[in-house]
């Protein structure tokens, strides 16, 4: 069902269509691994402003959000105005062409403009219709609205993230909950597709941020079912092992992996204070454990004895997990990160060279790429319509009507935005 796709990367979900009618990100997450792993996904934005991250600002890039640019590349971009008959129909139309749905609309939404699962599903029983909300489509909260923050709150997450008891609450820096439910998605939809080969049947694909932010918590639910008591945050410390943290050296900060037996000796040995090694208290994995703290004291002074880079080369040489903290800039610069191609640069229509995030997954026949910018708004209205059987006249009047938009923007050099790895 999808339109000819870059021979170069064509991509294990190569001739799969995806409409994802997705704002912000937990939507647009899932579409984009899907359009990592060669799908053609067609973001279906609404008019006349399109998906909200296109005003999530500062900062810019050559006038065009950076959010909204690196959140959607690898697809490209149909505008539609749905409070027009036409414009709704023409949605419909192009979904029920299609292979999958990703939605992430308020509750009702999708129903109020005719696109509900039951009656597109009528229509085409092999549409895959993956539905990511804040808390589902059952239970007490279905009908709340869903925010990252929110579901970090309710799901047990904020209750276990930050320095330690007593002090403020603390979301995870990144929208953990808004890329976890995407990514989840995802992967019920690729289950979906699976059971679609064997059956001919499409499905309804259904996760939230609340049940996202719950998946993260299975050491401290593990640690709650045992024992009945709910844990609190331990800064960068693990609930269940130790030394298994960050620690300051002379000039910085670094993590450690101590955490089993073999690598606690190799540790304490590596600190000059064998003497740890023997203390009763620290004796083994539960002993450090029950006097963690006391632990972190003995550590923290012999830490500081040395650099960053000084204490990572003898460690490295020891074979002794450890790493240093980096910002975001000094991790897209890190060699393992040009490595693994996660920057790549694509070409956009109005901005130029931008750059964005690669693929997380190597597949080693098919592999995974980023193959363009993200769109203008409506920047493949015409090209999209057509491919779904309306003819230039009915394109040409769902655009002079205003129910379409067509934001494509000529310029030189590859049309398409090829990413490149940087």
């Amino acid at each position: 069902m999808a339109a000819p796709e870059d021979a170069r990367a064509p991509g294990p979900l190569a001739n799969l269509r995806v409409v994802e009618l997705g704002h912000i990100m937990a939507g647009p997450t899932c579409g984009a691994m899907l359009a990592d792993l060669g799908a053609d996904v067609i973001k279906l934005e609404r008019l006349p402003d399109g998906d909200d991250t296109r005003r999530f600002l500062p900062p810019k890039i050559g006038g065009e959000s950076a959010a909204y640019l690196t959140m959607n590349r690898n697809k490209r971009g149909v505008a539609l105005d749905f409070r027009q008959e036409a414009g709704r129909a023409a949605a419909r139309r192009l979904i029920l062409a299609s292979d999958i749905l990703i939605e992430n609309q308020r509750q009702g939404a999708m129903e109020k403009w005719g696109l509900g699962h039951a009656a597109l599903a009528a229509e085409n029983p092999r549409l895959i219709y993956c539905s990511i909300s804040g808390f589902g489509r059952t239970g007490p909260y279905a009908a709340r609205g869903g925010f990252d923050l929110i579901a970090q709150g309710m799901s047990g997450l904020m209750s276990i993230t930050g320095e330690g008891p007593g002090r403020p609450p603390v979301k995870v820096g990144a929208p953990m909950t808004d890329i976890t439910a995407g990514i989840l998605a995802a992967m019920g939809v690729l289950a979906a597709l699976h059971h679609r080969t064997n059956t001919g049947r499409g499905q309804l694909v259904d996760t939230s941020l609340y049940e996202a932010g719950i998946a993260h918590t299975v050491w401290q639910s593990a640690i709650a079912f045992a024992t009945g008591i709910a844990p609190g945050p331990m800064g960068s410390a693990h609930p269940l092992s130790a030394p298994y943290q960050a620690f300051e050296a002379k000039d910085g900060w670094l993590t450690i992996g101590g955490a089993n037996q073999k690598n606690w000796l190799r540790l304490a040995e590596m600190l000059g204070a064998p003497e740890l090694a023997e203390d009763p208290r620290f004796l083994d994995g539960h002993g450090r454990m029950e006097n963690r703290l006391a632990l972190e004291s003995a550590l923290a002074p012999l830490f500081k004895r040395r650099t960053v880079g000084e204490w990572l080369a003898a460690f490295d040489e020891a074979g002794l997990p450890a790493g240093p903290i980096k910002d975001v800039r000094q991790m897209h610069d890190d060699p393992q990160t040009r490595a693994r191609e996660m920057v790549v640069e694509t070409r956009h229509p109005a901005v130029g060279m931008v750059k964005a995030l690669g693929s997380p997954i190597k597949l080693s026949e098919t592999p995974t790429a980023v193959r363009r910018a993200a769109p203008m708004l409506g920047q493949h209205t015409r090209a999209v319509l057509m491919e779904i059987g309306y003819a230039k006249a009915e394109i040409d009047a769902l655009l002079a009507s205003g129910a379409a938009r067509d934001g494509a923007v000529g310029h030189a050099g590859d049309p398409e935005g090829a990413a490149k790895a940087r």
